[in-house]
């Protein structure tokens, strides 16, 4: 199925956060899906052009850009987002700067981040230079930059609605994106 072998489900480590809302930034409290990290899912070996390609094969998210991640905390309230690390490291923030449920980490090569809509997120330092995400949103989705200001309440309210994955993003049937589906969430 795909033309790239990433780590195997047994072997690979999961983190999974869950965010209380900052301010107007809602973070994991609107649906109580969680930020879902794949460490080393991808050899770090491995292309941006090769990860693509094996996000398409999987069929659930279309890349659409190549990237670093902003500096400026923002969230999506119309998708949720995959974003592929393909090249360098950097630490970066979840949940407004803030915020004393935030979290921050190191993020390498090869790692893989489910960001839930309404999640906050920015860029805190690129420690090599060179830090490149594949960002990647469900098929048919559009994504919109929201900074937790008064006049995004309507888009926040909205966030409600919004389905999670049919498969997960990188596995397919069995990947961790679908555990929190069985698991009730």
């Amino acid at each position: 199925m795909s033309p790239l072998p990433v780590a195997p489900l047994r072997g690979l480590r999961v983190s999974s956060h869950f965010i209380p809302s900052f301010n107007l930034i809602p973070n994991t409290s609107l649906q109580h899906y969680p930020l879902i990290i794949y460490h080393e899912s991808f050899p770090p070996s491995t292309s941006a052009a090769v990860i693509e390609a094996h996000l398409r094969s999987v069929g659930v998210v279309e890349p659409q850009w190549r990237y670093t991640m902003y500096s400026t905390t923002h969230f999506h309230s119309t998708t949720h987002e995959v974003l592929c690390i393909a090249s360098g490291r950097a630490r970066l923030c979840f949940g407004g700067e803030d915020n004393p449920g935030r979290v921050e980490a190191e993020f390498n090569k090869g790692d893989v981040i489910i960001i839930p809509a309404g999640v906050g997120h920015r860029l805190l330092q690129d420690l090599d230079g060179g830090f490149e995400m594949v960002g990647s949103y469900p098929k048919g989705k559009d994504w919109d930059m929201c900074y937790g200001r008064e006049d995004e309440k309507a888009n926040i309210e909205a966030i409600k609605d919004l389905g999670w994955f049919d498969k997960d993003p990188v596995y397919g049937d069995e990947g961790p994106a679908m555990q929190v589906v069985y698991a009730g969430v």
